[in-house]
């Protein structure tokens, strides 16, 4: 226990100087976080679960230092899952754990101090995408892991009021817009985006039958909402959320048919909902065969969605 505030309060420590003395919170971050953890590996032979401990502490620190001097929530948690991914690489830490694990915490640790959750969902996805070009990961895994990270901390976060599936996923849908905006505002495919978020969320959710139709559909209107609010491609983000949505359905023994039915319905409401134009665009997009997948357009699901 004593190891672990260790980490906490050293890397908390070290960010608080570093960026009262530079300025320069991302770039702090990444250095203090990947150091820390270069040095926790080499130093005492940490692996399993006492590496991804010491991977969700250093998340919380980043977080917890940059607040208390003032610093952006979004560049620390950016920052942290950058280092993480440094930090860890010669480790044999699986990357997307590394980032499901780092996302978690720094979601976490932001709603502890009140901070802006949606600036550091943004933050930490930006990181995912950054930071697995570095180490040469595929951008549709690395969003998906971030996606399940963010939805595991955010589900952890409302717990007490017994929300779950799509209830959650509105409950949730500011973090869930920032995630999606967050690969726009890179310059990301939103494809791959959209597909990583819905896949993510269906992971980090892990619910089955109608639940998950109405989460899928609902995930996908967020997306498509969230990709038009920063004037990123809705049709491809689209696509995308029927791809996720399908290859989703594999992992959880879902009908690949209604997972596809269901994305693609909630897509275009959403767009229908921003303009007949947008609506148009999205229809047309998803009119026939994706992924070996017929897509059927079906009327809204009468999901449990809250006001």
């Amino acid at each position: 226990m004593e190891a672990k505030k260790g980490i906490f309060e050293s890397v908390k420590e070290g960010l608080v100087g570093s960026i009262k003395g530079t300025g320069d919170v991302a770039k702090a971050v990444v250095d203090t976080v990947s150091g820390t953890l270069t040095h926790t590996i080499k130093g005492t032979s940490a692996v399993g679960t006492s590496l991804i401990e010491a991977v969700s502490d250093v998340g919380r620190a980043a977080i917890r230092g940059a607040v208390d001097v003032g610093g952006d929530v979004g560049s620390a948690a950016k920052g942290a899952v950058i280092g993480t991914l440094r930090g860890t690489k010669e480790s044999g830490v699986e990357a997307l754990d590394a980032i499901k694990t780092t996302t978690s915490s720094v979601i976490k640790e932001t709603s502890e101090v009140a901070g802006d959750i949606g600036k550091a969902a943004k933050g930490a996805m930006q990181g995912a995408i950054t930071g697995a070009k570095e180490v040469g990961l595929n951008a549709t895994e690395a969003t998906s892991a971030a996606a399940n990270g963010i939805l595991k901390s955010a589900s952890e976060i409302l717990s007490g009021t017994g929300k779950t599936g799509a209830s959650l996923i509105e409950a949730s849908s500011g973090v869930l817009r920032s995630a999606i905006q967050a690969v726009v505002e890179l310059g990301g495919d939103v494809g791959s985006g959209a597909k990583g978020v819905v896949l993510g969320i269906l992971q980090g959710t892990k619910v089955g039958g109608k639940e998950a139709l109405e989460t899928i559909s609902v995930t996908s209107s967020h997306v498509v909402k969230g990709t038009s609010e920063v004037a990123g491609d809705i049709a491809k983000a689209a696509k995308g959320a029927v791809q996720g949505a399908i290859a989703g359905a594999k992992e959880i023994s879902l009908d690949a048919t209604e997972a596809a039915s269901a994305a693609a319905t909630g897509a275009l409401q959403a767009a229908e909902e921003i303009s007949s134009k947008a609506g148009q665009q999205v229809r047309k997009a998803l009119t026939g065969t994706i992924g070996g997948v017929k897509v059927v357009l079906k009327e809204p699901f009468k999901s449990k969605r809250v006001s």
